[in-house]
């Protein structure tokens, strides 16, 4: 089977999770922290080399405070379990605005924990026009336009799997997914099953992957 080299994951319908469930929609954040350690080791298996999780947007930040106060928490809690495993972390976001947890500044830069090896991104307190601005400043003629954007060490990303059935990026990444494969899964984030994994990964599989070419 061919594998995609970078997976990109948008861990959607947490709070919608939570409403069907006759919960607060804050509640559901906590219940995505699990799924996400779940998929890391199902990436580690299968030797997947990088993967991104779509923490929360600058534009998240217009929810109710009690939502962005839960799902503040609970990026920063998953965070925190991944550091425990072997990978290679990485937070990208606006380190400038008041609602950029001040715990996680430390890993705005990579940093190896335990053994290192597969290299985890963590989108928090994202936005596309603050990853872009700075190609304002940039010579269109030169042939590292990419240097210039702030998640320049995020690789292409080959497979996108977006959970919660919405069929939409959502302002993710979108330079490393010009060429990019995106899979739904109809599912719930905190309903995640390793079977929905592996179906994104044989539906990839079967993809014509051409680059443009």
């Amino acid at each position: 089977m061919r594998l995609p080299n970078h997976i990109g994951i948008i861990p959607d319908g947490n709070r919608r999770w939570a409403a069907s469930r006759g919960m607060q929609k804050e509640e559901g954040y906590d219940n995505g922290i699990n799924p996400g350690l779940s998929l890391f080791k199902l990436c580690q298996r299968e030797g997947i080399k990088e993967v991104t999780y779509y923490g929360f947007t600058t534009d998240n930040n217009k929810r109710p405070l009690k939502q962005r106060i839960a799902f503040t928490k609970a990026c920063i809690d998953a965070v925190k379990v991944l550091a425990k495993e072997d990978a290679s972390l990485l937070v990208v976001g606006n380190t400038d605005s008041d609602v950029f947890p001040k715990e996680l500044i430390p890993l705005t830069k990579r940093k190896k924990f335990g053994k290192g090896g597969i290299k985890v991104n963590f989108l928090v307190n994202y936005g596309w026009e603050w990853d872009l601005n700075n190609l304002k400043k940039c010579d269109s003629n030169k042939k590292n336009v990419a240097n210039y954007i702030k998640s320049a060490d995020v690789s292409r990303i080959d497979l996108i799997i977006r959970w919660g059935g919405r069929r939409r990026l959502s302002g993710f990444l979108p330079v490393q997914s010009v060429y990019s494969d995106f899979y739904i899964v109809d599912n719930y984030w905190p309903d995640f099953k390793e079977a929905d994994f592996y179906k994104a990964l044989e539906w990839y599989n079967n993809q014509d992957i051409t680059l443009g070419g």
